[in-house]
């Protein structure tokens, strides 16, 4: 059973929400004021949290880029009433997996959450079939369970959207991806004309993974197409 955790300082339309997420088989927590949301956010252990960003306390994005600054990859569904790109793109900056514009239906809720939980679980079973838990590829080495990455033997720090990223172009080195297509199995569906922000997530990425970002030896550059990542010899440790 899913645990979903909802934050949304409105009161009806949590309750709402909650009644749906029940409906599909979830246990759900509601919380209703940011600091308290928060505070359960970083000490329960859930499947995904449904997040507002204007509440009382703490928003919501001050939340998710203290979860993400814990450490703590718990997928992250932002609900905001703007509908500017400057707040949908900052939400996937800080390392929300999805948002919605109030107003909402239900019905798209609902296929948002699925699509989130069944992209975790792909990522999680693609790991686990093909035993690759550990990828090591020249000085690099990334631990899908412990979710973290070395270089030359030092931890890098990477937020979980550029660890993500990272293990999907690791875990099938050679193979070329366009802008869209890393979007859709990264972030997931629903950010057509969001394609830059592949780019500044592989900027920063580059920036902490490459000796020169400038000639990238592990992401590399398709021109007209997308990225792919290298295919030198990988070694695999379950």
């Amino acid at each position: 059973m899913n645990q979903i955790l909802v934050v949304e300082d409105n009161k009806d339309m949590a309750d709402l929400v909650a009644m749906h997420l029940r409906d599909m088989g979830a246990e759900v927590t509601v919380c209703t004021h940011g600091d308290d949301g928060l505070n359960k956010a970083l000490a329960g252990k859930f499947d995904l949290i449904i997040l507002d960003i204007m509440l009382p306390g703490t928003d919501g994005l001050q939340i998710c880029k203290q979860l993400r600054a814990q450490s703590n990859y718990t997928p992250v569904l932002m609900l905001t009433a703007k509908s500017t790109e400057l707040d949908r793109v900052l939400g996937l900056e800080i390392g929300a997996d999805d948002y919605l514009t109030k107003p909402f239906s239900i019905r798209e809720l609902i296929a948002r959450v699925k699509a989130i939980l069944r992209r975790v679980d792909a990522f999680a079973s693609n790991a686990e079939s093909s035993g690759e838990k550990i990828l090591r590829i020249g000085e690099m080495e990334i631990d899908y369970e412990r979710r973290t990455v070395k270089l030359n033997g030092e931890e890098l720090g990477l937020t979980a959207k550029e660890f993500d990223l990272l293990w999907y172009f690791a875990s099938q080195p050679g193979r070329v991806f366009s802008r869209m297509q890393l979007l859709d199995q990264v972030w997931g569906y629903g950010h057509e004309g969001y394609e830059h922000t592949v780019n500044s997530h592989i900027n920063r990425l580059r920036a902490k993974i490459e000796q020169d970002p400038s000639k990238p030896h592990y992401i590399l550059t398709v021109w007209g197409v997308g990225y792919k990542f290298t295919d030198q010899e990988k070694q695999v440790a379950g």
